[in-house]
Formats: structure tokens, C-alpha cells, sequence
């Protein structure tokens, strides 16, 4: 029993220990919980270590005895599965648009500032136009200024000078470095090396590969690619403008020292 005691408080010591570790490191509630759920499951372990050895069992016992464990262990797993944060496209698409929101209004804010901009200084031409018109003598006038016309701002597709930078953060808001490496970051287990893909696909290639992740596969990934390891809700997380932003800015990268496998069209 003395035993017993020992290593429950040896658990409940580590467990608090992993539990204000994660807390510091700011780690979710869950987690924090799942970290001293494993502490105590190690102590009950080495509790069971000293436990008295179970009695010889007839084999209907037996059977009932494993069932019964089992049961009692799916329940376990099931019900700590699902306290487990699980993935909700919608709430990935929303956390995107609410990073991108504030830089798609200042893009907004600045094209049609640039357009104001352009229209005044197109005025002033027509008014130096009149004013020489008149010194040298002439009866033409400008009985109409040029009207100053903003057309309206759209986002459904941002600068050329914010394009690239869009796709850039397309890749990181998405994850893509799970999976892929690029500029010698990110992974590389579950999907090709990236930096020379601009040299293999165009940038409609680039886009249906996003969209539809079974159209390509890679040489030496066709298991990952059979059993769909890339995911295909790109297509519902992301706007149309944000995928041809990402492809635009992977078909750029074109440094023919990596070895980046060579794409298989599939459809």
C-alpha cells in the first residue's frame, strides 16, 4: 500500500509539473488536461506493477473479463476524442478573411486614392492646355472640365505590387510547409520539395493542383498521392483570388539545383 501512495503522489507531482509547464507555454486547456491524464496513466501502470497477480480464470470468464476491457477502453478513447479541437472549414475561413480583411481595405483605401490622384492631375493638364491655348492667342476654351470619375474598387483581385505578398501569405495562413519545403523550410516527407515547381507547371497547372489535388501527382510520391494525403478543401477555404494569388507566386520559384520531383498529370 505504502507503494501505492508513493507513486500516486509521484504522479500527481509530475502531472502538476507538465500541467504548469503547458500552461506557461500557453497551450490549450485540453492539452493541458491531456498532459496530466498521461502522468496520472503512468502511475496507474507502475500502481498495476505492484498489484497482486489476478486469480486463474475459466475461459468464458475470460472472454467476458477482455470484453468488458475493451469496451471500457473504447469508451475512454472515444470520449477524450472528442474533447479534441477538431477542424471546422468554416472557421478556418474565417480566421483568414479576418487576417486579410485590414490589408484588403488599406489596398482598397489606396487604389482609389491613386485613382483621385490621377484624375486631378489629368484636370490640371486640360487647365494648362486652356491657359497656353489662350496665350498663344487662340479662341478655343474648355467650356467642360474633365470630371473626376472613381470607378468603384473590387477585391475579387488586389495589386500587382501586393499579389506576390498575398500568395506568399496564402502559403503560410494554409500551412503548406507542413507538407511541402520551400527555400529550405518546411517538410518535405509528405509532399515534393517546392523550389523548382515554377519550371514543371504554369500557373493554371499550379491552381488545379490546389483545387483538385488528385489532377497531379509527384515521381516517388504515388502512395501519398493514392491515399490522399494532400487535402482538397482548398477550394472551399480559400476565395478563387487567393488560389491564383498562391499559384502565381509558386510559379516563381524555379531554381533548377533543387531537386524538385517532376509532376504526372492524372486527369
Amino acid at each position: 500500500m505504502g507503494n501505492v501512495i508513493k507513486k500516486l503522489l509521484i504522479g500527481l507531482v509530475v502531472g502538476g509539473v507538465l500541467v504548469g509547464l503547458s500552461r506557461w507555454l500557453e497551450f490549450p486547456f485540453v492539452f493541458q488536461m491531456m498532459f496530466f491524464g498521461q502522468a496520472m496513466f503512468g502511475a496507474a501502470v507502475f500502481m498495476l506493477l505492484d498489484a497482486p497477480s489476478v486469480r486463474t480464470m475459466s475461459g468464458a470468464k475470460s472472454v467476458i473479463a477482455v470484453v468488458v476491457f475493451y469496451i471500457m477502453l473504447c469508451t475512454v478513447i472515444i470520449s477524450g476524442a472528442s474533447m479534441w479541437p477538431q477542424f471546422d472549414p468554416e472557421d478556418e475561413k474565417g480566421k483568414i478573411a479576418k487576417i486579410l480583411e485590414p490589408k484588403r481595405k488599406a489596398t482598397e483605401q489606396g487604389k482609389a486614392e491613386e485613382l483621385i490622384a490621377r484624375a486631378k492631375a489629368l484636370d490640371e493638364q486640360v487647365k494648362a492646355l486652356e491657359a497656353r491655348l489662350k496665350a498663344l492667342g487662340g479662341d478655343y476654351q474648355v467650356t467642360k472640365e474633365l470630371p473626376v470619375v472613381v470607378p468603384p474598387v473590387t477585391t475579387s483581385k488586389a495589386p500587382a505590387g501586393d499579389f506576390m505578398r498575398l500568395g506568399e501569405e496564402q502559403w503560410q495562413l494554409q500551412e503548406c510547409y507542413n507538407c511541402h519545403k520551400l527555400k529550405g523550410e518546411g517538410g518535405k516527407k509528405r509532399g515534393p520539395e517546392l523550389d523548382n515547381i515554377g519550371s514543371y507547371l504554369t500557373v493554371d497547372e499550379i491552381r488545379q493542383k490546389i483545387i483538385d489535388p488528385k489532377s497531379f501527382m509527384a515521381e516517388g510520391f504515388e502512395k501519398d498521392w493514392e491515399k490522399g494525403k494532400m487535402p482538397d478543401k482548398f477550394k472551399e477555404v480559400m476565395e478563387d483570388s487567393d488560389i491564383t494569388a498562391l499559384a502565381s507566386w509558386l510559379n516563381t520559384f524555379k531554381n533548377t539545383s533543387v531537386n524538385t520531383p517532376k509532376p504526372i498529370k492524372k486527369k
